[in-house]
């Protein structure tokens, strides 16, 4: 894995990626030109809001996770959950296929404020965050109001155009999720 420590739980859970997935690729963004063009459309599009796609932000597109300059320093749990989050986005491509997926990731309803599609796809994903979270670091660090604030800022802020603009909204989904993991952690005996 790129920038990954031998033995580490990042670098174990590519291994199963790539048992479920055998065409994933890992691909730094700074080396590709697709994700530079990306990045110039994207700062275009939300006026400079969406500046950190190159830095900060994993893409997921058919098996190729493309990976921002921050990955290296980020701490194996960091690496960890964010791939159990992108190999949700892995699955939906296998689900829908690309097409499907630029679809749903684009237009219903709108490419930017009411993105349906988008938000739909993207909370399947930070469900998983949530989950993850919970399975690592325990039931009160996916409770944290930390990290919910940090999942509703990336569906109402620039980060994914504005995608759902309803903070209530988000705020009730996560809610919802936490009740699930807590049921399943209960059945689990956790």
């Amino acid at each position: 894995m790129a920038g990954g420590r031998d033995g580490s739980r990042a670098e174990r859970y590519v291994g199963e990626l790539r048992g479920e997935f055998p065409g994933l690729r890992l691909v730094h963004k700074r080396d590709d030109r697709l994700s530079r063009l990306i990045d110039r459309l994207l700062r275009l599009l939300t006026l400079g809001g969406q500046a950190a796609y190159m830095t900060r932000y994993v893409t997921t597109l058919g098996e190729t996770l493309f990976l921002p300059s921050d990955w290296e320093g980020r701490s194996d749990l960091s690496r960890y959950l964010t791939l159990r989050h992108e190999a949700v986005h892995l699955r939906q491509f296998r689900r829908y296929g690309r097409v499907g997926m630029a679809l749903l990731y684009l237009f219903p309803i709108l490419p930017l404020g009411l993105a349906l599609g988008r938000a739909r796809l993207e909370w399947e994903a930070y469900r998983e965050t949530l989950r993850a979270t919970a399975e690592t670091e325990g039931l009160a660090a996916a409770e944290d109001p930390a990290l919910h604030s940090h999942i509703v800022l990336q569906f109402t802020s620039a980060a994914y155009g504005w995608m759902w603009p309803f903070r209530s909204a988000v705020q009730g989904w996560i809610d919802r999720a936490i009740e699930e993991i807590r049921v399943e952690r209960r059945a689990a005996g956790v």
